[in-house]
This record gives C-alpha cells, sequence and structure tokens, in this order.
C-alpha cells in the first residue's frame, strides 16, 4: 500500500514550530519549578504551624492574640489525639461550621485513631492520610505524665489548604502557558514571514528567469536581485549574492553558446566555400579536358594542385576535430632551440627577401610534447609572418625556457581583426582570395598549443607584432 503524500512544511512553519516547542518547554520548566517551590513554601509553614499547635496541644489553653482561647493553628482546624501507654486512645478532628472558623470538632473514629497510633514519634512532622478526612500534616510527640506513665500526642494541620493552593496555581500556569505559546505563534508566525520576505523576493527573482526562453538565440538576462538583497553580511544577502553570480555565470555562457553557434554556422560556410571552390575547379578542367583533349595534361596539373589544397585543408579540419574532441598528442622531450634553428633555416632558404633573425639562449630549451605538432606550429607562424609582411621586413625570433615570440615590424593586425586573430577562417582580406589560404593558420597554432597545455598571445601594432607561445617544460 502506497503511503500517502505529504504535504512538505515550509520554512515558516518548521521556525515556528520550533520557537513554539521552546516557549512551551520553557513555560513547563518555569511552572514546574514554580510549583515545586511554592509547594515546598507552604509544606515548611505549615509544619511550622503544626509544631506549635503541638505545643499547645498538651497545655492548658492560652488566650490567642484576639483574646481567644484558640492556640497557633487552632482556627485553622487542629486535629489532637491523645494515646496513654495504657488504655484507649481517643481524639478530635476540626470541623468547619463556615467558610473561616474550625471552632466545632468531631471524636475519631478507631480507623482514624489507628491510622495515628502506628506513626512512630519524630522530630518532625509526618503526612498520614485518615479515612474519611484526607490528608494531614501530624507531629507525634511522647510526653512523660506526673504519674511515671507516658503519653503519645499527636497534633496536625489539614493538607487541604495547601492541595487547594497548588492546584490552583498549576491551572494558572498551564492557562499562562497556553496564552504564552498561542502569543509565541501568532508573533512567531508575524516575525518569521516578515524576516523570509526578502527571501520570497530572491525566489521571485529566480523564478522570473525560469520563465525566460534560454533554448537558443542571444539571450539577455536583465534579471538581477536588487543590491538591498546582496549584502553577504547576513544570510539572505549570501543567496542574493550567490544566485546574481550564478546569473553572471549562465549569461555569460549562454552568450558564449550563441558566439559557438555563430563560429559553427560561420565554419560550416567558410570550410563549404574553401572545398567548393578546389571542386569546382577540378569540375571545370576534367569537362575541359573532356572536349579538348589536348589540354588533358593542363587539366591533370590543376587537378592535382587542387586536389592537394583541398587534402591539405580536409588534414586541417581533422586536426582540429581531433584537438577539439581532446585526442591525446604524443609526449616527448623536444628540443626546442633545434626545431626552431632548422624551422628559421628554412625560412631563409625560402625567402631571400625578408630579414629572418633567431636569438637562443646558450642552453638548450626542452619542452614536453609532440615535436611535429610544434614543428608545426613554428612553422604556420613563419609562413604567416612571410605571407602577411612586405619585402624588406625583419622576423625575429626569441627563445627562452618557457617557450619562443615571434616579433616582425609589418603593418601587423588590422583592429578589428587582432581580437579574433585566432578564430578559425579568419583572414586579413575580405574577399576570400586564394592567395591568403583558408585562415586557419593561427587556429591550428592555438588549439596545439592548447593541447600542449600552454598559451599564446598576440600584441599588434603597426610596425610591432609579437606572438608569444608559452610551453611547458620538460
Amino acid at each position: 500500500m502506497a503511503r500517502p503524500h505529504l504535504r512538505p512544511l515550509t520554512l515558516t512553519s518548521r521556525v515556528v514550530a520550533v520557537v513554539v516547542v521552546l516557549v512551551a518547554l520553557a513555560a513547563f520548566l518555569i511552572g514546574t519549578a514554580t510549583t515545586l517551590a511554592m509547594q515546598s513554601n507552604l509544606e515548611r509553614r505549615l509544619d511550622g504551624d503544626v509544631r506549635d499547635a503541638a505545643r499547645f496541644a498538651m497545655g492548658p489553653g492560652r488566650p490567642g492574640p484576639d483574646g481567644d482561647g484558640d492556640g497557633p493553628g487552632d482556627r485553622f482546624g487542629t486535629l489532637k489525639a491523645y494515646f496513654p501507654s495504657t488504655g484507649k486512645g481517643s481524639g478530635t478532628a476540626p470541623t468547619e461550621q463556615d467558610g473561616q472558623s474550625w471552632s466545632a470538632s468531631t471524636p475519631l473514629d478507631d480507623a482514624q485513631l489507628a491510622a495515628l497510633d502506628a506513626l512512630p514519634a519524630a522530630r518532625n512532622p509526618q503526612t498520614v492520610d485518615l479515612p474519611g478526612l484526607g490528608s494531614y500534616r501530624v507531629l507525634v510527640t511522647d510526653y512523660p505524665t506526673t504519674s511515671g506513665d507516658a503519653v503519645t500526642v499527636v497534633a496536625g494541620l489539614s493538607r487541604a489548604d495547601l492541595h487547594e493552593t497548588v492546584e490552583r496555581l498549576v491551572q494558572l500556569e498551564v492557562l499562562a502557558s497556553l496564552l504564552g505559546v498561542l502569543a509565541a505563534a501568532g508573533a512567531g508566525t508575524w516575525v518569521v514571514r516578515r524576516q523570509l520576505a526578502p527571501l520570497r523576493e530572491v525566489a521571485g527573482t529566480a523564478h522570473l528567469v525560469a520563465e525566460l526562453p534560454l533554448a537558443s538565440g542571444d539571450i539577455e538576462m536583465t534579471e538581477r536581485v536588487p543590491d538591498r538583497l546582496t549584502d553577504e553580511r547576513t544570510e539572505v544577502g549570501q543567496v542574493g549574492a550567490a544566485l546574481n553570480r550564478m546569473l553572471d555565470h549562465v549569461e555569460q555562457s549562454l552568450a558564449e553558446r550563441h558566439r559557438s553557434e555563430q563560429q559553427v554556422r560561420q565554419f560550416v560556410a567558410d570550410a563549404s566555400h574553401e572545398l567548393r571552390t578546389p571542386l569546382a575547379t577540378i569540375a571545370g578542367y576534367t569537362e575541359l579536358a573532356r572536349k579538348r583533349p589536348e589540354t588533358t595534361g593542363t587539366a591533370l596539373d590543376k587537378v592535382e594542385t587542387e586536389s592537394g589544397r583541398m587534402t591539405a585543408l580536409v588534414e586541417d579540419l581533422l586536426l582540429l576535430a581531433r584537438l577539439d574532441a581532446g585526442r591525446p598528442l604524443d609526449r616527448a622531450d623536444v628540443d626546442l632551440s633545434r626545431l626552431l634553428l632548422e624551422a628559421v633555416d628554412d625560412a631563409r632558404v625560402i625567402d631571400r627577401e625578408r630579414s629572418w633573425r633567431l636569438s637562443l639562449p646558450e642552453d638548450p630549451i626542452v619542452v614536453a610534447g609532440d615535436e611535429a605538432r610544434l614543428h608545426q606550429v613554428v612553422t604556420n607562424l613563419l609562413t604567416n609572418a612571410r605571407k602577411y609582411t612586405p619585402a624588406g621586413s625583419t622576423v625575429t625570433v626569441t627563445a627562452d625556457p618557457d617557450g619562443f615570440t615571434v616579433h616582425d615590424d609589418g603593418p601587423g593586425f588590422a583592429p578589428d581583426l587582432a581580437p579574433r586573430a585566432f578564430e578559425r577562417f579568419t583572414r586579413g582580406d575580405a574577399a576570400r582570395t586564394r592567395a591568403g589560404g583558408a585562415g586557419l593558420g593561427l587556429s591550428l597554432v592555438e588549439a596545439i598549443v592548447g593541447a600542449h597545455r600552454g598559451s599564446v598571445t598576440l600584441a599588434s601594432a603597426p610596425g610591432d607584432t609579437t606572438i608569444t607561445v608559452r610551453l611547458p617544460r620538460a
């Protein structure tokens, strides 16, 4: 049998319940302590009256403070009993005639006398339950007589007034406790709801954000928790500040996702264009060779060139895809000094129109990585420097234990191009010219260096362009 679904308690209900329980517990403890203290005090006073009554039980009657014949305690109804050493005991119990006096008395019956006779003599009063009379506080004393015999005198006072006083006190305490609990519940509910109002406002902000369409598109999240609810010195402020930080992070993540989606669309469009052009060229020359057999040689050369171009582009795209997927690269100690020296020597042979300089420290620089991919990084950077600097420019490669830099004194990157220089298919020419390449060189550099847990940065100004590559040491 399935359990019934219980409605969860709200924070307000739980806090108020705790407050009510604490108030009820405090009232119970205070009431109990008060009752016990009052009962103990009344019993001490009653014992004092019992002792006074016992002193006057054996002596002759004396005038009381009001001139009557009642001794201390008599007017409150003194029980008296006498038990001689020989013979039968006797005694009287007070009888209330009106609401204030106990002047009349009635003889004690045998059962009552037997209960009193069973009590031992003691210095302190004792409690005894008498049949038909109720609970009494009595003092039992042995007195010698002139004839040499002893008589046991029992004097006592009823505990009825004490019981009645304690019962009334308990009733008042219960009533006061109930009123206190109800007041605590009402006041606690009002106070807690007032204190939790800022938290409900924070939750309202979260609900507004949850209703926004976040599935796609450029998302703008303007909803934030007000500054007055973000003071981290308070618990509500900590929640509000944490929610604002989370919303900032979500907004940045959504903006990054939108930017990535746009990049993917642009990437697909650019890749399609880069592949469509050589394919169109191959199709054109194939058609030309079919119609004019004498151009077959030229057509095959062109087909081979465009096939090589497409192969290189596809290989670059596959490499980027592998790096994006986190495919591990080979890890070995790579002599970066030798790698830079060979790359600069190759550049000097290929391009004699520019001045190629290399600065290496005396000790070899060894880094951990994939030598083939690091060689591709250096080659791409030097190729870019050769393509985008005029003849007569100076390209300087400087190595240090943390990596290397490539500096040239060419015109540099355009201001609007520098921030996205490492994006894929980014080229300096607005038109898609064939001389500029596919625009994947710096993208590959960043991807390969990132796969090595390194970093690459660009600083460009007219006549001063520097690309810095940082690699982990071996």
